[in-house]
């Protein structure tokens, strides 16, 4: 055990949606404005990791560590749930293109300073495998990970010019 206090420095209203799948810039700062309040008795004058499932966009993590700052926190850290999500999801989860995805663009300290975080760290692909009781089999994973790894579990054959040939659907060719 850590022995780190657990506080929620931070209310979260449920009745906002997922912020990193609305259309443009604005409409997602908005939606974390809304969907985040800072508790500023609970914060003020402390160090403080904040953690979240995962980094997209980044648009959340700037936010909440601003937030964070602004209620008067001495120290911000980040922990993500998730290893870095690298390459888009073609199987139902709405994420951006590759180009729009902060991990794809940069290293973790260039997102730690993106974000304005003290530090900032991610789960890798093997504790994620461990936190579900699992080790990764390397030539066929149990789950898909493509969005982490790139190792997409069927054949993609759409191709965009602005993805330098990275594949973009589920076109299975056979």
């Amino acid at each position: 055990a850590s022995r780190i206090p657990f506080d929620l420095g931070i209310i979260r209203s449920h009745y906002v949606g997922r912020t990193f799948i609305q259309p443009s810039q604005e409409v997602r700062h908005l939606g974390v404005k809304l969907k985040h309040n800072a508790n500023s008795a609970l914060v003020d004058g402390k160090s403080i990791v904040l953690v979240d499932d995962s980094i997209v966009r980044g648009t959340t993590s700037v936010k909440l560590v601003q937030m964070m700052r602004d209620a008067g926190a001495r120290e911000v850290h980040m922990r993500i749930a998730s290893p870095p999500t690298r390459h888009s999801c073609f199987y139902g989860v709405d994420t951006p293109e590759r180009a729009k995805l902060l991990a794809a663009q940069m290293s973790v300290e260039e997102m730690r300073n993106y974000i304005n975080a003290d530090s900032l760290a991610f789960v890798s692909i093997e504790g994620l495998y461990r936190a579900l009781g699992q080790e990764r089999d390397e030539t066929r994973p149990q789950r898909c990970d493509a969005c982490f790894t790139g190792a997409y579990p069927t054949s993609l054959t759409d191709v965009s010019e602005t993805d330098k040939g990275v594949p973009l659907s589920l076109v299975a060719s056979r």
